[in-house]
């Protein structure tokens, strides 16, 4: 029998990282957002437009993917998501938050905690935090827009009338 090169244990390895790891992350059939529905969180915290996650079942560790960083205004906040959030989800919270901030008054602050208190979100910013209806995340914002995507729509168009003229 041959012994096994060092060359050949270290590729014997990686690939054994790489099969353990990729069922840590799920073969990713669902989407981001059945998964933030089976940690009983509205799909409305995150925009539309996710490209992919990774998720550890086991730690509840994750990192959800976006295009580009994604900005919107609901109510009377603005909303910046960067293109990589991660955090820790559990049943009803979502812990070290990072990737999500909130502008407050001139100020932009990470968004670290998310929880659900029966039909209340709960979003912490560390010094402070805010309560909002489950219901207002009922559906997905839009970049660019947020929630209200015809009125800025609308708001932007710019109507140049055509000018008829008559020659007698």
């Amino acid at each position: 029998m041959r012994p096994v090169s060092s060359t050949s244990m270290g590729f014997l390895c990686i690939i054994f990282l790489l099969l353990v790891s990729s069922g840590a992350r799920g073969d990713n059939s669902e989407s981001a957002y059945e998964v933030l529905q089976e940690y009983d969180f509205p799909i409305g915290l995150l925009p539309k437009g996710v490209l992919g996650y990774t998720i550890d079942r086991t730690t509840g560790k994750f990192s959800v993917y976006l295009e580009d960083t994604c900005s919107f205004s609901i109510e009377s906040y603005d909303l910046k998501y960067k293109p990589t959030i991660t955090g820790v989800i559990t049943k009803g919270k979502i812990s070290d938050l990072s990737g999500i901030s909130v502008k407050v008054l001139i100020l932009w602050l990470n968004i670290v905690e998310v929880t659900r208190q029966g039909g209340e979100l709960r979003l912490s910013v560390g010094i402070a935090s805010a309560d909002f209806p489950v219901s207002s995340f009922a559906e997905r914002p839009t970049c660019g827009c947020g929630f209200d995507c015809f009125t800025a729509t609308a708001n932007n168009l710019r109507f140049t009338p055509n000018v008829l003229s008559s020659s007698s």
